[in-house]
């Protein structure tokens, strides 16, 4: 990976009237890497993304591509950015050749280059088998992949994906992650998406931004570790009270599920498991069940969601 980011955001920030769509936003991507972008509807994904493709401008902050600034240097900063919004901009009475030819141009490709240019786009999108047929005669996932080789046409340093993979089936789903995956071999790619496993299958980092605010941002193995297990799922069929079970060095709180089962949480450092297994055994609790519970990256996001909504509401 390159030393210098592709691209590099600094305090950016977005106001429509007296709301900060946006606030005070900062993050870089390096080449080579595909930075997950979450958040729940309108925690200002969408206008950050509108952003950094030079869609709209920025209240106050820094955008800087490829070492061109994109407030002061629009045309020279545009043109190593490729951009697939939420819905494809596509001329669907063209046939996906005459479509990327086009596109071609407007990204001023020099004439001699552009044929290479359109083959490799369709090439690498998988596109050689309908590069004659009319858009508006394709498939969702096909239409898609066009968007994809519009974005990705003029080889940008960086790549800006806005929900790629939404309304489409499972195999082109599939499909489309493998193509985003190629593109970040060559290309830095931003995805920003609310589909929690696209996450873990594709991003290298990951950020999520809530009310505007980015408020974490880690590598997926940082994330991992805290989907590590920290809590324990506890069968007994002649139970101590919840109190008993609570005193066991290490718990931080018990739930009960059921007279029977129940949920102990404790700290990640510090896990009960062979004091509760010598406790079980001695003093007759009769152990029938003790599994590991793993957090999900849905319990990840919503945790990290709610201990900001608290903060702000405690603020």
């Amino acid at each position: 990976m390159s030393d210098s980011p592709l691209l590099k955001v600094t305090s950016l920030s977005r106001i429509f009237g007296t709301q900060h769509a946006v606030n005070d936003v900062s993050f870089s991507i390096n080449k080579g890497e595909v930075l997950g972008f979450l958040g729940p509807n309108g925690a200002g994904k969408s206008t950050t993304m509108k952003m950094l493709s030079g869609n709209l401008a920025p209240s106050y902050g820094e955008i800087t591509i490829n070492g061109y600034d994109l407030l002061t240097q629009p045309k020279q900063a545009k043109a190593h950015i490729g951009y697939l919004p939420e819905t494809p901009p596509l001329y669907k009475e063209l046939t996906v050749k005459e479509f990327l030819s086009f596109c071609a141009q407007i990204n001023q490709i020099p004439p001699p280059n552009r044929k290479e240019a359109i083959s490799i786009a369709i090439e690498r999108c998988g596109l050689n088998n309908v590069a004659y047929r009319l858009i508006g005669h394709l498939s969702k996932g096909f239409q898609q992949r066009v968007g994809i080789a519009q974005a990705i046409i003029h080889s940008p340093a960086v790549v800006i994906l806005d929900e790629p993979t939404s309304g489409l089936d499972p195999i082109q789903i599939k499909e489309i992650r493998h193509l985003i995956r190629d593109i970040a071999t060559e290309h830095s790619v931003i995805l920003s998406t609310h589909i929690l496993p696209e996450v873990q299958t594709l991003c290298d980092r990951v950020q999520i931004i809530n009310q505007g605010k980015l408020i974490f941002s880690d590598s997926l193995s940082g994330l991992s570790q805290q989907m590590q297990a920290s809590s324990l799922l506890v069968s007994l069929n002649s139970p101590p009270t919840r109190v008993q079970l609570y005193t066991l060095e290490g718990v931080t709180s018990v739930e009960a599920l059921s007279p029977t089962q129940f949920r102990l949480h404790y700290q990640p450092d510090n896990n009960p498991t062979e004091l509760l297994l010598k406790q079980a055994v001695e003093k007759h609790w009769q152990l029938v069940e003790l599994t590991p519970t793993q957090h999900s990256l849905e319990d990840v996001f919503m945790n990290i969601i709610q201990q900001e909504n608290s903060a702000q509401e405690q603020a």
